[in-house]
């Protein structure tokens, strides 16, 4: 928190922000402004709901902290960026971006808001250090109303999911985060202008695109759809490697590639055949310098750690338990979620360096590191006076709203009778 401390303008939020980080690290089990007051020995949530409020403090600012504290400690020339999209499901249509579209957190099209991330791997280690909030063009950025209410700035517009992670890659490129590769899955493979940015920037990549995406081959005399020039690859061609390892072992697949250059550029299409199930992804490549596949297969296999990174991030700090509905809220609590993540991450990959020395146990787990950290450190012992007044605030404050609720509901009856 030391880090951060100097984007708080005031004491209070200062305090209150240290006590909201403390809370997602601890055991509680919803990452509300409700549990986290009360966890804090707070009578109320009022201080908690005013830091993702009203508060003065840049969250901005506070990621381009924790951005730099995990540079220093994972930094490495040949660190990866990965951007992806995760979802949040939400019940209404008052939370800022929310639509029904298609997320992969439920698998299907649902209520939700999207935000894109960037993630940061390396052999030291994987952490979250960018969000951007996607906002809908016609069911939002094209709504003043609807703007005006959840708090989006005048200067926000629409912009696709690769348009943010472009932003944010930029941001890091720009901040001097060490960077050798890209990568992404077919959302951000088939954006020409990500890939044109990446080139510029003297970044490779290694990014998915879908099965009826065309390449030139035969120094540019052929073009072709990928899956089609899939099957006229020998069995002989394809090259087993590892692309990282897995919960159940090596994730060992079938390889090939094949050069798609023009003027002794270095591209390549990356072909990965499931051994088992025959199941293919395709892959545009382009590095500054030759490289072999075997580096071309790492990359595109680090891109699964941003999903880790996902779940880690929902089920350790509570990154979708948040219960704001506007713009700066959102913001703001991902940010703090990102940072009390960052904590976990840097222990961990201070856990991993001692490990190395011991090959009869594994390094410290963020899930263990956490809890750890809330048997010897987080742990707050509060009076059972305490408990009870939050007992009676919470049962009162949900007996208020039910009668809200009940009320608005006649009211909305007895209007429509009249009509």
């Amino acid at each position: 928190m030391a880090r951060v401390a100097d984007r708080f303008a005031r004491a209070e939020p200062r305090r209150t922000a240290a006590a909201f980080v403390e809370g997602l690290l601890s055991s509680v089990e919803r990452k509300t402004c409700w549990s986290l007051a009360e966890r804090a020995g707070h009578g109320d949530p009022q201080a908690m709901q005013r830091l993702l409020r009203t508060a003065l403090w840049d969250a901005d600012a506070v990621r381009d902290d924790v951005r730099a504290w995990l540079v220093e400690q994972l930094g490495h020339p040949e660190g990866v960026l990965i951007t992806d999209e995760t979802g949040f499901l939400k019940k209404g249509l008052g939370s800022v971006g929310v639509q029904r579209q298609y997320t992969g957190t439920a698998g299907r099209v649902e209520n939700a808001q999207v935000g894109v991330f960037l993630a940061y791997v390396s052999p030291l280690g994987r952490a979250l250090i960018d969000r951007r909030l996607y906002l809908p063009e016609t069911t939002w950025c094209e709504r003043h109303d609807r703007r005006a209410a959840a708090g989006v700035p005048d200067q926000v517009g629409f912009a696709t999911k690769p348009a943010l992670a472009r932003q944010m890659i930029a941001a890091a490129l720009d901040d001097g985060v060490p960077v050798g590769w890209a990568t992404g899955d077919e959302v951000y493979g088939a954006d020409p202008g990500l890939r044109a940015d990446l080139e510029q920037r003297g970044v490779g990549y290694v990014l998915a695109v879908g099965c009826d995406r065309r390449v030139t081959v035969n120094d540019g005399r052929t073009l072709v759809r990928v899956d089609e020039l899939a099957d006229r690859i020998p069995t002989a061609e394809w090259q087993r490697h590892s692309c990282g390892p897995g919960a159940k072992g090596p994730r060992d697949y079938l390889w090939a590639w094949i050069t798609t250059s023009l003027h002794g550029e270095h591209r390549w299409l990356l072909i990965r055949r499931n051994h088992s199930t025959g199941e293919l992804a395709f892959y545009l490549c382009w590095s500054p310098k030759p490289v072999p596949l075997h580096t071309l297969v790492t990359v595109a296999g680090s891109r699964w750690s941003i999903e880790e990174l996902f779940q880690t991030g929902k089920g350790q700090v509570g990154l979708d338990h948040y219960q704001v509905r506007g713009w700066t809220g959102w913001h703001r609590f991902i940010t703090l979620a990102m940072l009390a993540l960052a904590v976990l991450t840097v222990l961990a990959a201070a856990s991993a360096e001692q490990a190395d020395s011991d090959p009869e146990i594994i390094a410290l787990t963020v899930a263990e590191i956490r809890r750890l950290l809330n048997a010897f450190v987080l742990a707050l012992p509060l009076p059972p006076a305490h408990t009870l007044h939050w007992s009676t605030w919470r049962r009162t404050s949900q007996a208020r709203a039910r009668r809200s609720h009940y009320q608005r509901r006649l009211s909305h009856h007895a209007s429509r009778q009249v009509k």
